[in-house]
């Protein structure tokens, strides 16, 4: 064969080959590279938003800690109020039971004494009765003296 012809026949084939390839292999094949280039931008911009959506939930949450913390700061001053009135109510009352019990320990402890003066002042009488009956050797009528005794009594 000649030279030159192969070279026709070869570049027809090549021609051939050039047609078949753009009509029936490039189109799918282009079609695939846009797709994929799409795909691509798609999760592009996706992590892109994703991005922006972290940052802003990241402030929401910093905003959120920061008025927990607020609050948490604000309640436990108030707990410490609380705590520090309860104690100062609790001392005032304390007191005023402290007060209150000396109080009856006193007027206990008065009465006690008028009684035991009482005691003593009956005993002295009765003594002062056995003592004058000794002195003037016969009895003392107790009822028929009452009322010396009584001022006897109210004297001592």
């Amino acid at each position: 064969m000649n030279i030159n012809a192969t070279l026709i026949l070869q570049a027809i084939v090549f021609a051939i080959l050039v047609w078949f390839t753009m009509r029936f292999i490039w189109p799918p094949i282009t079609t695939a590279l846009d797709e994929r280039a799409r795909k691509i931008a798609e999760g592009l911009a996706a992590a892109d938003k994703a991005k922006a959506d972290l940052a802003a939930a990241d402030r929401r949450v910093e905003e959120e800690l920061a008025r927990v913390r607020n609050e948490a700061a604000s309640m436990r001053a108030d707990a410490e109020r609380r705590a520090q009135a309860i104690v100062d109510e609790a001392k005032a009352r304390a007191t005023e039971e402290g007060n209150r019990i000396i109080a009856a320990a006193q007027a206990d402890a008065e009465q006690q004494a008028v009684r035991a003066r009482e005691v003593l002042r009956a005993q002295v009488a009765a003594l002062a009765v056995k003592g004058a009956e000794q002195i003037l050797r016969r009895e003392v009528n107790a009822s028929v003296h009452a009322d010396l005794l009584d001022r006897l009594k109210s004297e001592l």
